[in-house]
C-alpha cells in the first residue's frame, strides 16, 4: 500500500486507489494512513468524525465507513490479482491479503496495514533526519541536498482535500511544524553555502506568508544585507517588529535584535552562529 497525505489524500492498493470520495469515509481513511500500522482508537475516529457530540449511532455508522473502505480495498485487491495471477500461479494466489487483513478489526480500534508499502510522511521524517545530522556535523551541502529532497514530497497543506475534524485538523499542524522546520534548516544550510541571492525570491514569498516567523525573517534579512541590500534589510525587521506589536503585544527576540544591530556595523560575510543556549543567533559581525 503507498501512502500519501502531505498535499491531497492518495492510498493505493497495488497501484489502485482505495481513496472514497465521500467526507465521512475519506475522514476515517486518512487518520488510519496517517497511523499507518499503529492502532487508531475507535474513540479518536468518533472525535474525528463527530467533534465530541457524537450520534447514538457512531459505532455503527463508523463500522459502516469501515466496510466502504474494505469493499474498495478488495476491488484494489482483485485487480492487482488478475494482473499477477499468471506470475504467481495458484500457490501466490493462496498467500494474497484479503480487505480484512490490510483494514484489520482490533480490540479498541481499527489498523491500515500497509504491507511494507510507501509512506510520504515516513520518507519525509527520514530524509529530514538525515538532514539535521548533516547539519550538526557541519555538511552543509548534504544537509540542504537532503532537506531539499525532504521538501520536495509535500505538494501543499497535509489532508488539503480532506474536511478535516479535531484529529486531522491538529495532525496537519503537527507536520506543517515539521515542515516548518525543515524548510528552516534547509534555508540556514543554503546560507552556510553563500547561496543568498538565490534565496531573495523564495524568502520574499515566505517572509509575507509567515507574517510573525522571526527566524525566517532574520534569514531574510542575512540574505538581503549579504546581497548588499542594507536598507531593505533593515526594513524587513521594522515591518516585522510592527506586525508582532500590533498583532500579539511582542516586542522581536532578543536574537532578532542583536541581527539588527549587527547590520548597521558588521561586514556582510561574516557566518550564522549559535550561542551556547541553542538560540539560533543569526550574526553578521
Amino acid at each position: 500500500m503507498d501512502i500519501e497525505v502531505l498535499g491531497t489524500l492518495a492510498v493505493r492498493e497495488h497501484g489502485v486507489s482505495v481513496t472514497p470520495t465521500a467526507p465521512k469515509p475519506r475522514q476515517v481513511l486518512a487518520l488510519l494512513a496517517l497511523h499507518a500500522d499503529q492502532v487508531v482508537p475507535v474513540s479518536a475516529l468518533i472525535e474525528e468524525l463527530w467533534a465530541g457530540a457524537p450520534p447514538r449511532s457512531a459505532r455503527t455508522t463508523l463500522q459502516t465507513y469501515v466496510l466502504q473502505l474494505r469493499a474498495l480495498i478488495a476491488s484494489a485487491l482483485e485487480q492487482g490479482a488478475a494482473a499477477a495471477e499468471g506470475a504467481e500461479g495458484a500457490a501466490g494466489a493462496a498467500g494474497r491479503r484479503t480487505a480484512k487483513d490490510v483494514l484489520v478489526t482490533l480490540p479498541g480500534g481499527y489498523l491500515l496495514n500497509s504491507g511494507g508499502g510507501t509512506s510520504d510522511v515516513r520518507e519525509f521524517d527520514r530524509l529530514a533526519g538525515i538532514g539535521y545530522r548533516a547539519m550538526d556535523a557541519g555538511d552543509f551541502p548534504g544537509a540542504a541536498r537532503q532537506l531539499r529532497e525532504a521538501l520536495a514530497l509535500w505538494s501543499g497543506p497535509a489532508f488539503a482535500d480532506v474536511h478535516g475534524g479535531i484529529q486531522l485538523d491538529m495532525e496537519a499542524r503537527r507536520l506543517e511544524e515539521t515542515r516548518l522546520c525543515a524548510l528552516d534548516q534547509r534555508i540556514e544550510a543554503d546560507l552556510r553555502l553563500g547561496r543568498h541571492r538565490e534565496l531573495l525570491a523564495e524568502l520574499t514569498v515566505l517572509a509575507s506568508r509567515y507574517r510573525t516567523h522571526e527566524n525566517l525573517h532574520g534569514q531574510f534579512m542575512l540574505a538581503l544585507h549579504r546581497s548588499g541590500r542594507r536598507g531593505e534589510a533593515l526594513d524587513v525587521y521594522q515591518r516585522l517588529r510592527a506586525t508582532l506589536v500590533r498583532e500579539l503585544g511582542l516586542e522581536p527576540s532578543a536574537a532578532l535584535r542583536r541581527l539588527q544591530r549587527s547590520i548597521l556595523m558588521a561586514s556582510p560575510e561574516s557566518p550564522v552562529a549559535t550561542d551556547a543556549n541553542s538560540e539560533r543567533l543569526v550574526r553578521v559581525g
